[in-house]
C-alpha cells in the first residue's frame, strides 16, 4: 500500500457534476468522499446510519423538520439517523462526506447515486 496524502482539492478538481460523491480513502468500514453540490437535494432520510457532512468550500444549508443549520467552509454537521433532511447549495459548494460503505446518499438504493472511486 502506498503512503501519500489525499489531496481534496485535486480530487474535487477532477469531476464538475452535481450530487454525484466520488471515493477518495476509506477507513473501519467507512467511505471517505467528496462531492460537489448546487441547488437542493432529495428530501430522505437514513434508518442505520447517521449522516456527516464537512464543508470544505461554499455554503449549505441542511434543512430538516425541526430546523435548518446553515454550514461554511470548515464547519461540520451530524444528521442523526432517521431524521429527514435535504441538503441545500444556493451556489455550489465542496463537501467532504463520511458514511458507512454502501450507504445510499438518497437513504434509498434504488434511487441513489453509484460511487465512483477517484
Amino acid at each position: 500500500m502506498a503512503i501519500e496524502a489525499v489531496n481534496l482539492a485535486g480530487k474535487l478538481s477532477k469531476f464538475s457534476e452535481h450530487w454525484s460523491p466520488k471515493k477518495v480513502s476509506a477507513f473501519n468500514g467507512h467511505d471517505i468522499m467528496v462531492v460537489k453540490v448546487k441547488g437542493a437535494f432529495n428530501w430522505h432520510s437514513h434508518d442505520d446510519t447517521d449522516d456527516f457532512f464537512l464543508v470544505l468550500e461554499g455554503r449549505i444549508r441542511i434543512e430538516t423538520e425541526d430546523g435548518d443549520v446553515t454550514l461554511g467552509p470548515g464547519e461540520l454537521h451530524v444528521v442523526p439517523r432517521g431524521v429527514r433532511h435535504r441538503p441545500v447549495a444556493e451556489e455550489e459548494a465542496h463537501l467532504l462526506l463520511i458514511e458507512k460503505a454502501g450507504t445510499p446518499n438518497t437513504g434509498d438504493a434504488a434511487t441513489a447515486a453509484t460511487i465512483t472511486e477517484i
